[in-house]
């Protein structure tokens, strides 16, 4: 028994519509190029840089970086929300401040 011919005709070269916005066209791109990449694996015809690539994905030093990436976007976000919450703040006690010298008739 060989090996079976590989087939030529994909389900993703049927006709797919065209992304409008460039992010989505990246998205598109991408998707293609894993399908090609999975493909490649399971016929075993994929290259050297293709099986590193997947298995340096795959590494726990790949996921300890994703996940301090993930720790340092949720660090800025909560930094950012901070000055805002600061500023505001600093909003509020000026308009107090105005209110009480309008109240105590310093404003005259």
């Amino acid at each position: 028994m060989g090996r079976r011919a590989a087939t030529t005709s994909s389900p993703h070269k049927q006709s797919r519509r065209v992304p409008m916005t460039p992010e989505a066209r990246e998205d598109f791109m991408i998707n293609l190029a894993m399908d090609n990449a999975e493909r490649q694996l399971r016929e075993g015809t994929a290259s050297s840089q293709v099986i590193t690539h997947f298995l340096k994905l795959g590494s726990s030093r790949e996921r300890m970086e994703q996940d301090k990436l993930k720790e340092d976007i949720e660090y800025s976000r909560t930094k950012t929300e901070a000055i805002t919450a600061s500023a505001h703040a600093e909003e509020r006690y000026a308009e107090a401040i105005e209110a009480m010298r309008k109240y105590s008739g310093a404003d005259d």
